[in-house]
């Protein structure tokens, strides 16, 4: 038994020592394997930061010769092709070279393994050889692209997160949009721009959504559908492709001058639909009926996701004002950011931004929430800023906005090359062409004819062809589709919005100038057309609320109100002094509202041409004054003429103002304007 023990002891005390040695020889080798893996690692890093450089690199590219271009055509005044058409060409161009002329081979140590999971991890850790590394999730690959997309890094390389364009790229330009709206000519228009936006984008989505449904149908009879493609599916890509972004129309009805409420019409729609359309997708996307079977209807669903679309548009809506309503009255109004404009620009253009951050992180819409912030931004806080911000605000978000705008068409382009899960059914596409037309016409022609009976500026027939042909497809649409691109169906919508994109942009882009002549809508001068500005223009509602704005809150959150003292009762007098600016009362000598000429009231105006006078009293009644020779005229048709002819000055509460009227017909000398004057009233 002792032999035995003894035996053990000394095989055990072997063994030790020999487990010791080999431990100690194996040291030096793994300190070099690491020491190996280390040098590898940097190396790596090393490379993928030089690749991540040329990818940018090759954007940079495509804007600098996007905007070299541009100069080109303005300089040679060609207008067939717009910057955003100009950008796409090029990313084509440079989508073709990289998927078929580079070659840029993966490392030789890649490895692609099988494990069976009941989902796709979002993060991923992998111990090799005890250590563990962490991969993230890029998305779903089908099994024939496996090759493909090992054998070309670069391509991986230039796919960027769909949420590069929400978070980074789309909110300068939703905001610019706010931020640069005419107001004037839209709140004359906004009761029509209100509706092509809200009813015309929701008609639309049911049309498109209904049609492509029937496509989809006959191509399952037919069996040309390789996967599950559902009427909320249709739903959905039709409030995708409902998002209006006619940019290449409005750069040239700018450039040209065009009919001011056209361009108010075009693009106040355009802004208005863009944050509906988002809205409305994510509402068809909250439809969950009880059950199994997910995509059957139910009226509580279909209740519940309407009640999502009002709660996330409202709840958006007021969270924007909010923020730019709090930007004017406390960072700037209380404060002397005045006094150092780097700064004040600094805080404008965060607080800003974090509105479309804020309301995605309360889970509201961010570009309902930044447009609607940039318009109250524009209204108040802009006239707090100093004279630099001013401009150096405008200045900011112009070219946010260009830049933005313009890499993301360039990216549409290389998109069409780069993305490796295309998938391009031509009776799809033929639907989707039909659908977004016919869409388009139910949106402008039927709710024109019921606008037209309501309003005394009637919308004319070739303005709606105008608007008709001007709906182009752009950022928006392109943002909403490439942001899931998970399923069949997601692929291929994002396969034809592309095609829809390129074709609107290029064709209907292009084609501008010729419609413009082709429908007969001329250029008028730098300013718009400025025509008869009468009470009836502008609707009780907006009359009321320009009132009130323009005593109460202009005061309270600018510097260019009437001071509150003024306006509010006398014994409000202690609360008007302490919520007044000291600014107002500097300014109340020369005060000048840039939204006087937005609302007429009666007994505020006196319009005075020659030697005629007509105003109105505050039943509404208009006077007139006598005109040369004695005869006198009926005030209603004194007004209609004196508003015909030339320039008049207006005088709003004390305020003289000169706004140039319909240039159609040239100003009369006032000696024939006096003389035409009296044959025409003595017939």
């Amino acid at each position: 038994m002792g032999c035995k023990m003894n035996a053990a002891v000394s095989i055990w005390r072997r063994l030790s020592l020999f487990v010791l040695v080999s431990s100690l020889c194996s040291c030096p080798c793994r300190a070099e394997d690491s020491a190996m893996e280390n040098i590898v690692t940097e190396k790596k890093a090393e490379e993928s930061h030089r690749q991540d450089s040329a990818d940018l690199l090759v954007f940079i590219l495509l804007l600098t010769l996007t905007i070299l271009t541009i100069w080109l055509f303005k300089h040679r005044r060609f207008r067939f092709l717009h910057e955003t058409g100009l950008a796409m060409i090029y990313g084509l161009l440079v989508g073709v070279v990289l998927r078929y002329a580079i070659h840029v081979p993966s490392d030789m140590n890649n490895v692609t393994l099988s494990c069976n999971v009941n989902a796709s991890p979002a993060t991923l850790l992998v111990n090799v050889s005890g250590k563990f590394y962490e991969y993230t999730l890029k998305g779903e690959i089908s099994a024939n692209d496996v090759d493909d997309i090992q054998d070309n890094e670069m391509l991986r390389k230039v796919t960027f997160d769909p949420e590069v364009f929400f978070n980074i790229l789309l909110p300068p330009i939703i905001f610019h949009a706010g931020y640069s709206l005419k107001q004037r000519h839209f709140f004359r228009n906004l009761g029509s721009i209100l509706a092509y936006a809200f009813v015309g984008t929701v008609v639309s989505c049911f049309i498109i959504g209904l049609f492509m449904y029937g496509c989809v149908m006959l191509m399952k009879q037919i069996g040309h559908m390789g996967g599950d493609f559902f009427f909320t599916d249709c739903l959905f890509f039709g409030a995708i492709v409902s998002a209006t972004d006619p940019v290449t129309v409005l750069a040239i009805f700018n450039e040209l001058q065009v009919d001011a409420d056209l361009y108010a019409l075009l693009f106040g729609e355009s802004v208005l639909n863009d944050a509906v359309a988002v809205v409305l997708s994510s509402s068809i996307v909250a439809y969950q009926p009880e059950g199994d079977n997910t995509h059957t209807f139910e009226a509580m669903a279909m209740l519940k996701s309407f009640g999502i679309f009002l709660g996330v548009f409202s709840g958006s809506f007021a969270l924007g004002v909010a923020t730019g309503v709090v930007t004017a009255l406390i960072s700037f109004n209380f404060t002397k950011l005045r006094d150092f404009p780097l700064l004040e620009t600094a805080l404008f253009f965060l607080m800003s931004w974090s509105t479309f951050l804020l309301a995605e992180a309360c889970g509201f819409t961010g570009v309902v929430a930044v447009l609607f912030c940039g318009m109250t931004q524009a209204h108040y806080t802009f006239n707090n800023l100093s004279p630099e911000s001013q401009d150096r605000t405008k200045q900011l978000f112009e070219l946010l906005n260009f830049l933005a705008e313009n890499f993301i068409f360039s990216y549409m382009g290389l998109t069409l090359f780069t993305f490796h899960n295309h998938v391009f059914n031509p009776i799809f596409i033929v639907g989707a062409f039909l659908a977004v037309f016919l869409g388009r016409a139910v949106n402008i022609y039927p709710l024109s004819f019921l606008l037209n009976l309501g309003r005394r500026n009637k919308i004319s027939s070739n303005f709606q062809h105008m608007m008709m042909f001007a709906g182009l497809r752009g950022a928006m649409t392109f943002a909403l589709s490439i942001r899931d691109t998970a399923t069949y169906a997601r692929q291929m919508m994002f396969s034809t919005t592309l095609l829809v994109v390129f074709f609107t942009v290029w064709i209907c882009g292009g084609g501008t100038t010729q419609m413009l002549s082709c429908q007969k809508i001329r250029s008028i001068g730098p300013d718009g057309v400025e025509r008869r500005s009468t009470k009836h223009e502008s609707a009780w509602f907006f009359r009321i609320w320009y009132n009130f704005d323009h005593n109460y809150l202009k005061p309270i959150l600018t510097h260019s109100g009437p001071p509150l003292n003024a306006t509010l009762p006398a014994c409000c007098g202690p609360l008007a002094r302490c919520l007044t600016s000291p600014q107002a009362y500097e300014n109340e000598e020369q005060l000048k509202d840039s939204d006087s000429d937005l609302i007429l009231n009666d007994g505020d105006i006196t319009l005075s041409y020659g030697d005629v006078t007509v105003s109105t009293d505050a039943a509404g009644a208009h006077t007139s004054g006598t005109p040369v020779g004695g005869v006198a005229v009926n005030s209603d048709e004194a007004l209609d003429r004196e508003l015909a002819f030339g320039d008049h000055e207006l005088v709003i509460r004390g305020t003289r103002l000169v706004l140039p009227m319909d240039d159609s017909e040239p100003p009369l000398p006032l000696d024939s304007h006096r003389h035409r004057h009296k044959n025409e009233t003595m017939s």
